[in-house]
């Protein structure tokens, strides 16, 4: 209940919205404590670094060298007094504004969220839950009374410790016939018992059984009664989980923090000059016209979503998912581009790089600053439509429940259906971030039209390929031969694609986010090598 909801100010709808955006504002307010906690400890530690070994590192220092720098020069007391200074300027700022204003509504979302101190206190479980595995002895089980053979056989106990409301999922497996139960034999309920048999594995799943053993009652014991001819080896395997598994939310956007803001400062500081260059470049797009249009048109249309009737006949949510990952995608994809022509082949054929590579920065350093230039410049346009998708996927189940009179929606439902857009926010994000890679190697030679071009082609041909191959066209030598060829060379960005995910309803394993950022940063850095061996001899007077 909220805390409002006692006096009926807080409508339930509006309670089964905003509590899974109140994970994430708690999530962004641990991030923020983290990153102060951080900050003050490199503070206390610049304070007993020698300023000698803290300096910067020089032109003439090879790369060895300066690794072997880079912690000194990341605690000099210059370089941590300058963090504050690196967070307004830079494009860690708006990320800032966004993670602030998540971690105020975190404070003020507590009047309007479902239990916030029951979600709070699921957090305090996480590090107690997970999946233990118990082995212990059972001797044979005995008759209670030797005289009468239809006395019941003693149960042994055997230590196990899991709170009724966390558990949920339980194999047993041994190598004798066994019957287990929760509590005393003579104080269990008919048919609350589990009857393992010999050499086969029992699962236990909650929710799934008709009769629930662990009702109501922390489990600090099993009752086992071994009915075999000799000793048996019990195996438990006990998978538990907080009694509201979506707290998980808070510390991974909590990690999603730290890690974005520490990325930031590393390659701020451990490369100063190419930082410049990509803080020039940040600068210089998010002040074009084109971001705030596309920003604006991109937010409008992910509202108007919410009404559009796409006659799925229950699954609107669905397009709602990949109508919204497709624009956030394809706008992001039109930004980059943009900005790898007007910073690159704009300045080129302006005379503008000449007068750059004059000072002491070489054309590796202009590029690939120029590239992680386009590359905040874009991620900053994510966070913004991404956040505003979450929202808007978030509220989506309410208004077609209310729609078609469903009054069982609930924020369990709601923060489902939001967190499953993230790892397909991930996977556009990496599908861009070739896109911008190439772009910027195409840059270096072509003008904004034929980037233009040439970007959309990739983009269509990364993602009909795979498909072409696989059809009935595919039977063709020719068609196969030339398929075959362009998934080759081009990217394959059917890997950054989870239409069928959302369609099924599946969700997207780690695993799969990992390889597919593995693959993205080995094109993306293929496409580097391009860009810095087409620039290496290009003609700029």
């Amino acid at each position: 209940m909220t805390a409002w909801g006692i006096f009926g100010a807080v409508s339930p709808n509006l309670s089964n919205w905003l509590t899974p955006l109140w994970l994430l504002g708690v999530g962004a307010s641990l991030g923020l404590v983290a990153l102060l906690v951080l900050w003050l400890v490199a503070l206390l530690v610049s304070r007993v670094t020698p300023a000698s070994e803290g300096g910067r590192a020089t032109a003439g220092e090879n790369i060895l060298v300066r690794m072997l720098r880079l912690p000194m020069i990341l605690l000099s007391r210059r370089t941590v007094r300058e963090v504050p200074g690196a967070i307004r300027e830079g494009g860690l700022w708006p990320v800032l504004i966004v993670v602030v204003s998540l971690a105020v509504f975190s404070v003020v979302g507590v009047l309007f969220v479902q239990e916030p101190m029951a979600l709070l206190r699921a957090m305090e479980r996480l590090p107690n839950v997970g999946t233990v595995m118990l082995e212990a002895t059972v001797p044979v089980s005995e008759l209670e009374d030797a005289n009468d053979e239809f006395s019941d056989p003693v149960a042994h106990e055997v230590a196990a410790t899991f709170r009724w409301d966390e558990v949920r999922r339980i194999v047993f497996r041994s190598d004798q016939n066994l019957t287990i139960a929760t509590r005393p034999f003579n104080e269990v309920k008919p048919g609350a018992t589990i009857d393992l048999i010999a050499g086969e594995d029992l699962a236990w799943v909650a929710r799934e059984q008709a009769v629930n053993p662990f009702v109501e009652q922390d489990v600090e014991r099993f009752y086992v009664r071994n009915l075999g001819s000799s000793a048996a080896t019990l195996t438990s395997i006990i998978t538990t989980a907080p009694p509201h598994p979506e707290v998980f939310t808070i510390p991974l956007t909590a990690l999603a923090v730290v890690l974005v803001f520490l990325f930031y400062l590393l390659h701020r500081f451990a490369a100063p000059r190419l930082s410049a260059i990509a803080l020039a470049t940040y600068k210089s797009e998010i002040a074009q016209p084109l971001f705030s249009i596309i920003a604006i048109l991109g937010g409008v249309l992910l509202v108007f979503f919410i009404w559009i009737p796409y006659n799925t006949f229950g699954e609107d949510i669905k397009m709602l998912k990949d109508s919204g990952l497709t624009l956030i995608m394809v706008l992001g994809i039109v930004q980059a581009v943009w900005a790898a022509s007007s910073s690159i082949s704009e300045e080129i054929e302006g005379r503008t790089a000449l007068t750059v590579l004059s000072k002491p920065i070489g054309r590796p350093s202009f590029i690939v600053g120029k590239f992680l230039g386009i590359l905040w410049t874009v991620a900053i346009l994510f966070v913004v439509l991404g956040l505003l998708l979450l929202i808007v996927v978030a509220y989506k189940p309410i208004y077609d429940g209310r729609e078609s009179s469903t009054q069982d929606i609930t924020w369990q439902l709601c923060h489902l259906e939001m967190t499953s857009v993230i790892p397909g926010l991930l996977l556009a994000f990496m599908e861009t971030m070739v896109l911008a890679a190439l772009s910027v190697a195409i840059s270096t030679r072509l003008p904004w039209l034929a980037n233009l071009v040439i970007c959309f082609t990739i983009y269509a041909l990364g993602h009909l390929t795979p498909l072409i191959v696989q059809s009935s066209m595919g039977q063709f030598v020719f068609v196969q031969f030339f398929g075959q060829l362009i998934a080759t060379v081009f990217p394959n960005l059917d890997h950054f694609n989870i239409q069928a995910a959302v369609a099924a309803g599946v969700p997207v394993p780690a695993i799969y986010l990992g390889w597919a950022l593995v693959y993205c940063m080995i094109y993306s850095m293929i496409a580097m090598l391009l860009a810095l061996i087409l620039f290496e001899d290009r003609d700029l007077a």
